[in-house]
């Protein structure tokens, strides 16, 4: 595979005409691992954190399921680690999945004392539900089904808080910077004055979430446009995994509307699944039925929409008892109110739509990234937790867990390594292209569009290859070209990141966890491994 136009950075960059911002440590993202990480690392430094847009849109606001984590008897670690095990298809990290099923609980109590308000049971205690693919009620959950936004709103307060903590909205971070010696030691944006500018840090904490709009059915905001990951491949950092990204198996289905999560706690509390000819059919693919892992629900619905020849199945609640689901879903209800849907009365229709990737920034225990300096978190990161196939509930865990790690082992490297940064003139200038503008809000839809079709839940050989050809044939009247706007580089960003994913996919040819290859349909011992990639090994 070959990358079209491959540079270092998108942009011109001039010490000279850039303004100029100087810190300790540099947060790219405002979701639950940046934040945490911020906090952890302004306890000893000065912690700038910046967000493409405003600070609450992630998909950390927008997250309707729980946090996992043991937190009462008849649950043990040893549990949540065989499902996280069991889940990951063979590819998780041993020490990943020990480090967050062992850390998770006590951040949760921190979380609770620093005043997130858990839903709580009769004794007072945060209550433990099930979810799809665990063996105990292990999920903990706010407002019934607002924990990400309870979660932000708790942790955006105390960061305004702090001292140490500036927080910076619509700032469109376009790269990293690295000096002559490799090490990161910056980022280069565009401010909400529409200045480009240079902070300057002796870390950067890369937490800007996943890709879910690379795809044209997605629960992802506006924003999870694969910046993170497509910058720190730039910048030589490698990245794992990246054909494994994970579907929600409901999400509400209205011709014509964007596609709104419906959570995966509604089949933990007895929602089934039914087609079109009120069939329940989920046990004819697994004996867990509802409550199989999500690329087992996924893959059924998708195959039942093909045999009852519609375009959704029905999530069926009208057994709940009444005014249950109100009580404890209320979001998701008033939404539905929206569309003139009374989930007491009506089935819900739901389809499949991108909602987790998996792969990212390869790190290790430490959110290391690999180039001195550089460190990440959450969905842009690739820690080896999920392995092949997300347990649910488990990435909010995972950006407490790894978020801390990040900001406290950047702080350890900012004491150990001294204050000074490579502060250094920079002078980089792109050669103006002489090929023709396509224009990157049809390419955006495009893009989105062939994904969905031969990037989704279902790949083979042949559609990856074609997959490749027709990015790459983007790439060049894209790539070589200069934007001065975040629509511009999103575009640029999601090519790069498309390319990626399409070449891991077309690689690892056998079915495992959410990659599922119709031309290979079992798993071969051959790829209990990982894919990485990097510019290094593609250029």
């Amino acid at each position: 595979m070959k990358i079209p136009y491959f540079r270092r950075y998108l942009t011109n960059i001039s010490t000279r005409t850039a303004k100029h911002l100087f810190t300790d440590v540099i947060v790219v993202g405002s979701g639950i691992s940046g934040l945490r990480a911020a906090l952890e690392a302004a306890k000893t430094c000065n912690v700038t954190v910046v967000s493409k847009r405003s600070l609450t849109k992630s998909n950390t606001w927008a997250a309707q399921g729980g946090i996992a984590a043991v937190m009462k008897e008849g649950d043990s670690p040893e549990k949540h680690t065989k499902d996280t095990l069991d889940a990951g298809c063979g590819l998780c990290r041993d020490e990943s999945v020990q480090k967050v099923v062992s850390e998770t609980p006590k951040l949760i109590e921190e979380l609770h004392q620093w005043g997130t308000e858990f839903d709580l049971n009769d004794s007072g205690e945060i209550a433990a539900t099930l979810e799809a693919g665990h063996s105990a009620s292990r999920v903990a959950h706010a407002f019934g089904d607002s924990t990400g936004k309870a979660i932000s709103q708790t942790l955006l307060k105390k960061s305004a808080d702090h001292p140490r903590i500036t927080l910076m909205e619509n700032f469109f971070t376009i790269d990293i910077v690295t000096g002559e010696n490799g090490k990161c030691s910056g980022i280069y944006g565009l401010n909400s004055r529409n200045d480009l500018e240079l902070i300057w840090a002796n870390s950067v904490i890369l937490a800007t979430g996943g890709a879910g709009r690379l795809y044209r059915e997605t629960t992802n905001p506006s924003v999870a446009t694969s910046d993170g990951l497509a910058m720190a491949f730039r910048a030589g950092a490698e990245l794992a995994d990246m054909e494994f990204i994970q579907f929600h198996p409901t999400t509400l289905y209205v011709a014509g509307a964007t596609r709104a999560l419906v959570s995966e706690a509604l089949r933990g509390e007895g929602g089934v699944l039914v087609d079109s000819n009120n069939y329940r059919f989920m046990f004819d693919y697994d004996k867990r039925a509802e409550l199989a892992p999500r690329d087992i629900v996924s893959r059924s619905i998708i195959n039942q929409i093909r045999i009852t020849n519609t375009t959704h199945v029905f999530l069926d609640v009208r057994h709940f008892e009444k005014g249950f689901f109100h009580r404890r879903f209320p979001y998701i209800f008033s939404f539905l109110k929206e569309f003139d849907i009374d989930p007491e009365k009506d089935l819900i229709p739901v389809r499949p739509s991108a909602h987790y990737m998996i792969g990212g920034i390869k790190t290790d225990q430490n959110a290391a990234a690999g180039i001195p300096g550089l460190y990440a978190c959450g969905e842009c990161a690739a820690t080896g937790l999920h392995g092949a196939n997300r347990l649910a509930s488990n990435s909010l865990a995972e950006g407490l867990v790894f978020g801390r790690a990040a900001g406290e082992n950047a702080a350890i490297g900012l004491h150990e390594n001294g204050s000074e940064n490579e502060f250094r003139r920079i002078k980089y200038d792109i050669e103006v292209s002489d090929r023709s503008m396509l224009d990157t809000a049809d390419i955006r839809n495009s893009l989105r569009a062939l994904m969905w079709r031969n990037l989704g839940i279902s790949r083979k050989d042949q559609t990856l290859r074609e997959t490749i050809e027709i990015i790459q044939f983007w790439q060049r009247y894209v790539m070589d070209k200069v934007f001065d706007a975040a629509e511009g580089w999103e575009c640029q960003n999601m090519l790069t990141t498309a390319l990626l994913m399409a070449n891991s996919a077309l690689e690892r040819k056998e079915s495992r966890g959410v990659h599922f290859r119709e031309d290979f349909p079992e798993p071969s011992e051959k790829f209990e491994k990982h894919i990485s990639v990097s510019s290094d090994n593609l250029l």
